[in-house]
């Protein structure tokens, strides 16, 4: 085991080695983070302009960001463009030393553009046909309109694709997948579908199993965008509209990309995702250079821990994004990171004291090479009159997020000269990194059929990956083109469609060392959707050694028991029955029931590695919780046990913890680290660093 651990370190070492590269194209480890903010030189007066970049300077930022909204200032007339006013605000960022990200406008198309070619309006499904006064209304399954968006990125690509005070591009913004129902879009859907079906209908309708109900079709024509609102619709021809809708949005980026990097010259292309991990394109436009990501944490949304945990957000929402993004590439940025109070939510309230900066820092322990605020001065007029900027309406009074950023930006300035490469950990630390495996298609086949509707796929994930931070792990959320090797540990949640290709991997990585989790609803159907023509889960038998015997489901309000060591705990949403093979151990079984001590949970050895099979959802995540204590216990894998809320990470020689709770934590310094930032007893939004 101990080899098998040392072996995997070697590799990881490498992995990581293979990452950096990105990113030292773009950023340097001695900068260790970039700190920029939004600002809209078309919102203010031209006499501002120089007050403002000034006192972003004195402020700290580095860098500044336009011309996300700004087509009409831009191209206020077809193919007339003005640039002279955004040549004088990149000029005057660059007398106070801040550089620029250039965006494309795609996000907020001119309204000459809506009123002269109609038909570049998105459609929705009841037959809404939205309008010019909101943003993202356009079509990406429009032809015209990518044609009308490209023409105005290459205007502008050419005009600043060479300028050095430009470091990089952001495209369109928060770009989203649309389910879209413009005539355009379907007979885009049907393209896709001939291309993936090799214009052969029959390969359709067995892949959408369209004998059942009398659904065949006999010719691509025939074929119209599911009506998802519709009870019963055709859930494998959901899931290829979902296919499809996703590479909508992505080849949209991929073009635009293109079309900059025609002129670009050392200049990096991203774009700014919403974190919603289950549309399907996060990570799907190639051609990016890296992705970057928004994250908002109070807005009358999920709450935090104890009574005000909702001024400090959910502990874990900016570290699951951090660790989706960044192995992506390798490389990763936050674009818009909440610098006080929103306008957009259910509830508006005001972050906690701290809250900003522990956010920021939140953002730096996972690895992100820059974040950017949204935004710097507080709007006068339109929807975002109530979101809090840098300074407020006045443009010069800096507020109490504004302070935050300041403050974290003298503390990065302060740490640079302490700088170490990117990868300096641990060995302890990097022995239990662990990867979750992630396909958004198997939460969208979940989704269409729950069978329990208290069952909620990212949470199933949530229960496992809580336990990893708890731990002090350092994770990867990756999908399935990434190196499985490299890890010691890999989970696998709830992964409903797999192949035979899939699982020969499995069987592999384990057999060569691994160390495997399985949970409930894995391996049950194909990549179409389907179940197999087999018994029912017998997919992963040979990987598990077990067979399934039947599964349940129970009321909310009438939970069964697991027993795991003694202890017990509560299930409804779904559980598996298990027959355990010969060489399986028992690790949990179901108190009550007809089927009282049946296995729920079991472990295997298979060559050098395991695997372990969770057949059952918890209420809580308490079982999740003590299957992985029992198991990194079992392969000698030393864990840390942080509370709920406090988190710890390393980047750049250095340790960050991170205090969401309500109460303060005392940690305990390694032996011979000293204390750079904060001090061993972390209050509520605290930060310690250290080295």
């Amino acid at each position: 085991m101990k080899r098998s651990i040392l072996f995997t370190f070697c590799l990881c070492a490498m992995l990581s080695f293979s990452f950096s590269q990105t990113s030292k194209l773009w950023f340097k480890d001695k900068d260790l983070i970039q700190t920029g903010v939004y600002y809209y030189p078309e919102h203010w007066d031209e006499s501002q302009w120089e007050r403002d970049f000034k006192q972003m300077h004195e402020l700290g930022f580095e860098f500044t960001h336009f011309a996300e909204f700004a087509w009409a200032q831009l191209e206020p007339e077809e193919e007339k463009y003005d640039f002279a006013w955004l040549d004088r605000a990149v000029a005057l960022a660059a007398k106070y030393q801040l550089k620029v990200i250039m965006c494309t406008s795609t996000a907020t198309p001119p309204v000459w553009l809506s009123r002269k070619y109609p038909e570049i309006l998105l459609k929705e499904e009841d037959g809404t046909v939205l309008d010019h006064g909101a943003r993202q209304h356009a079509s990406f399954s429009s032809p015209l309109y990518r044609e009308l968006s490209l023409k105005i990125i290459d205007k502008l690509a050419q005009h600043y694709g060479n300028d050095s005070r430009i470091v990089g591009w952001q495209l369109d913004n928060e770009p989203a997948v649309q389910f879209d129902y413009n005539p355009k879009a379907e007979l885009r859907f049907r393209d896709f579908l001939r291309n993936k079906y090799k214009n052969d209908i029959h390969q359709l309708n067995n892949a959408w199993g369209t004998a059942f109900w009398s659904e065949a079709y006999s010719s691509f024509d025939q074929i119209t965008l599911p009506k998802m609102r519709q009870m019963f619709m055709n859930h494998h021809q959901i899931l290829d509209y979902r296919r499809f809708a996703a590479e909508q949005t992505t080849s949209f980026l991929d073009d635009q990309c293109l079309q900059i990097k025609k002129y670009a010259k050392n200049q990096w292309v991203t774009t700014n995702y919403i974190p919603n991990y289950e549309e399907g394109h996060i990570g799907g436009s190639k051609e990016l250079d890296f992705q970057s990501y928004t994250r908002y944490m109070v807005y009358g949304g999920k709450e935090g821990i104890g009574r005000r945990g909702y001024r400090l957000g959910d502990p874990l929402r900016i570290a699951f994004a951090n660790d989706f993004f960044r192995p992506i590439q390798g490389t990763y940025g936050v674009m818009e990171l909440q610098p006080g109070q929103v306008n957009w939510g259910s509830i508006n309230p005001q972050p906690l004291p701290g809250a900003v900066r522990l956010w920021l820092w939140s953002v730096f322990a996972g690895g992100a090479d820059f974040a950017c605020t949204y935004r710097y001065r507080q709007p006068l007029y339109g929807t975002e009159q109530y979101h809090n900027g840098i300074v407020g309406p006045d443009g010069v009074t800096v507020t109490s997020g504004g302070r935050e950023y300041q403050t974290f930006m003298k503390e990065i300035k302060d740490l640079r000269p302490r700088y170490a490469p990117r990868e300096s950990k641990p060995k302890e630390y990097t022995a239990r990194r662990t990867a979750i495996l992630f396909n958004h298609e198997n939460s969208w086949s979940i989704d269409r059929q729950k069978q329990n509707v208290t069952w909620n796929t990212m949470d199933h994930i949530g229960k496992y990956y809580r336990q990893l931070k708890a731990f002090g792990a350092p994770v990867d959320i990756i999908s399935e083109d990434k190196d499985f090797s490299i890890y010691p540990v890999l989970i696998a949640p709830a992964y409903q469609m797999v192949d035979d290709a899939l699982v020969d991997r499995w069987v592999e990585y384990v057999k060569n060392g691994g160390n495997l989790i399985l949970t409930c609803r894995t391996g049950q159907k194909d990549r179409y959707g389907r179940l197999f023509e087999a018994p029912f889960g017998s997919k992963i038998d040979r990987l598990t050694g077990n067979k399934m015997e039947f599964y349940d489901l129970l009321l909310p309000g009438d939970p069964g028991l697991v027993v795991m060591d003694g202890e017990k705990y509560t299930w409804n949403t779904w559980g598996e029955i298990l027959i355990p093979g010969k060489d399986s151990e028992t690790w949990a079984t179901y108190t009550n029931e007809f089927y009282e001590g049946k296995p729920a949970v079991t472990m295997r050895h298979l060559g050098k590695g395991t695997i372990t099979y969770v057949g059952v959802d918890s209420k809580d995540g308490t079982l999740e919780r003590d299957v992985l204590k029992k198991l990194y216990a079992t392969l000698h894998i030393s864990v840390m046990d942080l509370p709920y809320g406090v988190t710890m990470e390393y980047r750049n020689g250095m340790g960050i913890v991170l205090n969401y709770s309500d109460q303060p934590y005392n940690f305990s310094l390694p032996q011979g680290s000293k204390v750079l930032i904060g001090s061993t007893t972390i209050p509520t939004a605290g930060v310690l660093v250290f080295k």
